[in-house]
């Protein structure tokens, strides 16, 4: 496919910066450029940990549905392993695995090809005679998998190693023991928004919206004065700050932000994940580009102290939701605008959705 036209004109230097061209939020072939070069390349969640226990179990999935629509299948073996596999027979394409259980090998229905549960091939039956065969990409293709808190982590050609992506939330959040953090599934849900993916994100990664989009629902609860962002390769961090009064973390000794009342901690990590921490546990979103102009965000809610859950900043995360989906959507109606192209970055507020644009002109170059 031919690369769509993009201009490689976000500047590093916040203070001459313009914004990425408006049709990065609504064009197709550049929709269709980042779903290549940017999310086939970008870490996932997958799953939950404490989903797959047992040796023999296996779960199949569509790794980022509705974009990369990629079918994989996790699996953990004999030996207590677990594996992310395509779940695509190397015989005829086949999908393998077509529910949850528990099984000892993986047989493929449609011609009985058998795998087992690390991927490599088993058996075949009729094909006796087959030059060169098995080789190994007659195994089931094995992805990246590793585990963080309560989450496996997949990639199908990852642009960095898992270790530097998530180091930077390690830092600060381990303490906790998010491993221990338990899924609530009556505050997880899904929202559809009538926008660009990226449209959505740069609203997560600004600071300058708070007093003005939440005023009423976080306004009180954060130290706008002393809120900033932090960047480094492949993300940034939201430091939020509590307000006078307004409930924080109990923090250790010896933690980077021992001497800061914290109220929240709002990591994005590149391009699509937000891990927003909060004393009672961890809010994901994980963003999905469905279309040039529509989105799904996928809340999942963590409990790791549910006396907590009604408390601080992270008390009404769906108010939240429902103020930013509203600007948002506003927003990807204005950027269609002929007279709309580009605008600029405030060097105190904005350093965020700065960091993104350009990554994003790196990835689309």
């Amino acid at each position: 496919m031919k690369a769509p036209h993009h201009d490689p004109s976000v500047d590093p230097d916040i203070a001459r910066a313009r914004t990425i061209p408006s049709r990065v939020y609504f064009d197709e072939g550049i929709h269709a450029l980042a779903r290549e070069r940017i999310f086939a390349r970008s870490w996932i969640p997958v799953g939950d940990v404490a989903r797959l226990k047992a040796s023999g179990h296996v779960i199949p999935q569509i790794m980022l549905e509705g974009c990369l629509d990629e079918p994989v299948v996790l699996t953990r073996d004999e030996a207590g392993q677990a594996h992310c596999l395509s779940n695509v027979c190397t015989h005829r394409g086949t999908v393998v695995v077509e529910g949850e259980g528990h099984t000892q090998t993986l047989r493929c229905r449609y011609h009985g090809r058998r795998f087992g549960l690390d991927g490599c091939m088993k058996s075949m039956p009729e094909f006796d005679g087959v030059a060169d065969f098995p080789s190994p990409e007659d195994d089931l293709p094995r992805l990246a998998l590793h585990e963080w808190g309560p989450l496996f982590f997949s990639s199908i050609d990852p642009f960095c190693r898992f270790e530097e992506w998530i180091a930077p939330v390690r830092e600060r959040v381990d303490w906790m023991r998010p491993e221990r953090f338990v899924l609530d599934p009556n505050r997880s849900q899904d929202f559809l928004i009538e926008a660009n993916w990226a449209l959505y994100c740069d609203n997560y990664l600004e600071e300058f919206h708070i007093p003005y989009v939440h005023g009423a629902s976080l306004g009180g609860k954060l130290d706008y004065e002393n809120y900033r962002t932090l960047t480094w390769e492949w993300g940034t961090l939201q430091m939020g700050v509590a307000a006078e009064g307004e409930p924080a973390f109990d923090l250790p000794a010896g933690h980077p932000d021992e001497e800061t009342r914290m109220a929240a901690w709002y990591y994005w990590l590149f391009p699509n994940v937000m891990l927003n921490f909060y004393p009672w546990g961890l809010s994901l979103n994980v963003v999905t580009p469905l279309t040039p102009t529509r989105t799904r965000v996928s809340f999942r809610s963590y409990v790791r102290d549910a006396s907590l859950l009604s408390q601080g900043a992270g008390a009404d995360l769906h108010r939240v939701e429902m103020e930013d989906e509203e600007v948002v959507e506003a927003v990807q109606k204005g950027v269609r605008s002929r007279l709309y192209d580009r605008g600029r970055f405030s060097p105190r507020r904005e350093v965020g959705p700065h960091h993104f644009h350009l990554l994003l002109d790196r990835f689309l170059k």
